[in-house]
């Protein structure tokens, strides 16, 4: 069985290695939600969502600064088979605070920054700086 946000995370990787300036993926509340948070935070351009018939699909525009992308990496921390769950106490600055960790919570999707200020702990889905 595939991660599909292993796999939303693999498809922007790919894309920013070429240079492609947007990124098709099938549509799900959760990666919708990732990438929402991806566009405030600044690392990607914005996102839309995209019906062809029964088929929903969310297509997401690259951001580039002078040709290097607004993204260096990304990282998937909790998976499938080994969920990482962390209290407030133990979510970690991602790179120094130039990064970024998305954290499901009580209160929905966020970014570690948000979780901290709401004093909400949660399962750390993945990192991007």
């Amino acid at each position: 069985m595939t991660d599909p946000i292993t796999d939303m995370l693999n498809q922007i990787r790919n894309a920013k290695a070429v240079a492609k300036q947007e990124v098709s993926i099938p549509f799900s509340k959760v990666k919708y939600e990732i990438a929402k948070i991806l566009a405030q935070e600044n690392f990607i351009g914005e996102v839309k969502t995209v019906v062809k018939g029964k088929v929903k699909t969310m297509k997401i525009v690259l951001k580039y600064d002078n040709g290097v992308s607004k993204i260096l990496d990304l990282k998937r921390v909790s998976k499938p088979g080994q969920r990482i769950y962390a209290k407030v106490s133990e979510i970690k600055k991602v790179k120094g605070g130039y990064g970024i960790s998305v954290v499901s919570t009580s209160k929905g999707l966020m970014t570690n920054k948000k979780a901290h200020k709401l004093k909400l702990g949660g399962e750390i889905l993945c990192e991007v700086w």
